[in-house]
């Protein structure tokens, strides 16, 4: 029986997509008129894509990387997870765990087509309703390459 690698290969987010990625969420943040940071990492949890816009809050950049983090760690929004760790949650205290995690929204897990988690995306600088309404528009630009 032959082996091939491609047998092997694991999908991750590749760089045109990080990109297609940020272009929309850098579009999007500009249409409301509030300057964001937006980061990409790929399922291992490490950055593939880094943007700050002029403007960006200085202090945002960080909190960017951690809800890109906690989306590709657990493979849901920030906001979900943030549910578990309310008090009278099943999970009280997770956000302190791998290094500390943020549960507000503005975290999303990048998706491939079967559903494999293949990044993470974190957009903060605005309210949190902003910065989840860039990551969802910034995430569906990934869709617009994929189709």
């Amino acid at each position: 029986m032959e082996n091939n690698w491609e047998d092997y290969v694991v999908m991750q987010i590749t760089a045109l997509q990080a990109q297609c990625i940020i272009a929309a969420g850098e579009a999007h943040a500009v249409e409301i008129g509030v300057p964001v940071n937006i980061a990409v990492l790929d399922a291992g949890v490490q950055l593939k894509a880094f943007s700050r816009m002029d403007g960006a809050l200085l202090g945002s950049i960080d909190i960017a990387l951690g809800k890109a983090k906690t989306a590709a760690l657990f493979g849901m929004a920030t906001e979900t997870i943030g549910e578990f760790c309310r008090p009278g949650g099943t999970s009280p205290g997770l956000e302190q765990t791998n290094g500390g995690l943020v549960v507000f929204g503005g975290g999303l897990p990048v998706l491939n087509d079967d559903g494999t988690i293949i990044g993470g995306l974190g957009v903060s600088g605005g309210s949190v309703s902003q910065d989840v309404d860039v990551a969802l528009v910034a995430l569906a630009g990934l869709r617009k390459l994929t189709r």
